[in-house]
């Protein structure tokens, strides 16, 4: 199961048995069999398909992601068939009412991404001995921030307590970040919407990447995206995504350190205008045929995450549903 890009002006998808067809200026283009992919995402301008392709998908499972070819960041986004077990989200409604359990997990999801940062850092100062010193000044915050989590160890706390910390481990972290990528890319931290530099446009397309598989595997195991225990339900977020994909950011990070470093993504993969920054065409089939050769680790992670939390869940609920 692959990933399909579509990522062409003017491309006409249409279903032809099982598999789409795909059409350009009205000439047959080629096709591309349906039980091959799990994911799609359609990147292009004026891109036409109609419901039937979309419905077609999600019959197959396969999740569609539309991203915005202006903006690059995620405009919709279509889901195959969802899991029926009401046990599961019975149980995770009732986790979100529960203060000690939200505080656990937050602190356990922190605790990994805090760990992970604290190895992309060290990764960097291998590879970079020439700032050493604001790569070491990060760890040290790091360092600092995971012995108060752990202080607290199985404590009940305020989880805005937890987000404060996170808070300041990132700006120390981006902080650092800042010294290793090359000056030409005009990094000076994180900014998004638009983002205004060629890493921050990296950043946001990855991360946007990540949160819709994180979706899809909340939904093939039953969880509901939108239920999250740290980032609390809000309206049109899907909190429980945000949550499991946290610990992946620095992995993610390191990724598009080591695609700019080592110039597989260069400053002339991308435009900036008044609007901010871009990654043109070209920037983007070389970042998608990276992303699909890279990204097997973290779905895998993400699908064992949600494998897991789901079974804890529907042995809580099927007991309520006994009651």
């Amino acid at each position: 199961m692959a990933l399909l890009v579509l990522d062409r002006t003017e491309l006409d998808i249409r279903v032809d048995g099982d598999a789409l067809a795909l059409y350009e200026s009205g000439t047959r283009r080629g096709t591309v069999p349906i039980k091959l992919m799990d994911r799609c995402v359609i990147h292009g301008a004026r891109t036409k398909l109609d419901t039937g392709v979309l419905q077609r998908l999600a019959e197959a499972g396969v999740t569609t992601v539309l991203i915005s070819p202006r903006a690059q960041r995620r405009a919709a986004i279509v889901l195959g068939n969802q899991h029926n077990d009401a046990a599961v989200r019975i149980a995770q409604a009732l986790r979100v009412m529960n203060q000690q359990e939200c505080w656990q997990w937050s602190a356990g999801i922190v605790r990994a991404k805090l760990a992970r940062q604290r190895k992309t850092l060290s990764l960097m100062q291998q590879e970079r001995p020439d700032a050493r010193k604001p790569l070491f000044d990060a760890i040290q915050t790091i360092d600092s921030i995971q012995a108060h989590l752990r202080e607290f160890g199985a404590t009940t706390g305020a989880v805005a307590s937890i987000r404060g910390w996170e808070g300041a481990a990132a700006r120390a972290y981006f902080a650092a970040l800042g010294s290793v990528f090359p000056p030409a890319l005009g990094f000076a931290g994180r900014n998004r919407r638009p983002p205004k530099d060629p890493v921050n446009v990296c950043l946001s397309l990855s991360y946007t990447m990540l949160h819709a598989q994180a979706i899809q595997q909340c939904t093939i195991t039953g969880l509901d995206p939108m239920l999250g225990f740290y980032h609390r339900p809000a309206f049109g977020r899907e909190s429980l995504a945000s949550d499991l994909i946290e610990p992946l950011r620095p992995a993610v990070d390191a990724w598009v350190w080591e695609l700019l470093r080592k110039r597989v993504l260069r400053e002339d993969h991308f435009s900036t205008n008044e609007t901010g920054c871009m990654m043109g065409k070209a920037g983007r089939q070389i970042y998608y045929t990276e992303w699909e050769e890279n990204q097997k680790p973290w779905q895998r992670w993400l699908r064992a995450q949600c494998q897991n939390l789901a079974k804890t869940l529907r042995n809580k609920g099927s007991l309520c549903l006994a009651e």
